[in-house]
């Protein structure tokens, strides 16, 4: 379990890279004050992690509540892709996350490559995205690693990817960011 929730980090994280040019091509969106400073406040909850970066693999792991992920990530053969340069947004889903998951799915979801592989990447977006740089993203897609895109929309002050919260911002990688999700996103 713990090796796919690692693995199922790594792939988000190269989804997030895919926000990122996203990004430079609707970075037009006009977004509150407030927004920003509700996403702002979040960075610092992953100080630990920025003081010692390390790749988007080994962050997932050191943080110890990505082992579902991980181990996805393992499972879909996507580590060292997602050790390699980037850079990669991952929006990766916690330990808690993959919870809310009925058994059997993800049972099922972790013993199909193919599918499992396609709904990491659709975690990874090409590029750096930091969470001043995603709240810009308001009302826009984003393009995922795998093709399709996820809607961005800010609401209350917080942000979100398709029906998932972001929960914690800008875990800084060697080759990305990593932002946390509370729920495990599904592509179209």
């Amino acid at each position: 379990m713990t090796r796919t929730l690692a693995l199922f980090t790594i792939i988000s994280l190269f989804a997030l890279s895919s926000i990122s040019r996203a990004g430079d091509c609707a970075s037009s969106s006009n977004k509150s004050a407030h927004s920003n400073a509700s996403l702002a406040s979040n960075q610092g909850k992953n100080t630990a992690m920025k003081a010692e970066a390390k790749d988007i693999v080994a962050t997932a792991i050191n943080a110890g509540s990505f082992t579902t992920l991980v181990a996805a990530v393992q499972a879909a053969g996507l580590v060292e892709t997602l050790q390699g340069p980037g850079p990669f947004t991952v929006f990766a889903p916690n330990d808690a996350a993959f919870a809310k998951v009925p058994k059997e799915a993800l049972t099922a979801l972790l013993a199909d490559k193919a599918k499992l592989t396609s709904v990491l990447t659709y975690h990874v977006v090409a590029g750096n995205v930091m969470a001043a740089d995603a709240v810009k993203l308001d009302g826009k897609e984003a393009a995922t690693v795998n093709g399709q895109s996820f809607k961005v929309s800010v609401k209350g002050g917080e942000v979100m990817v398709d029906n998932a919260k972001v929960i914690a911002t800008n875990i800084q990688c060697t080759n990305g960011v990593i932002h946390v999700i509370d729920t495990v996103i599904m592509p179209k």
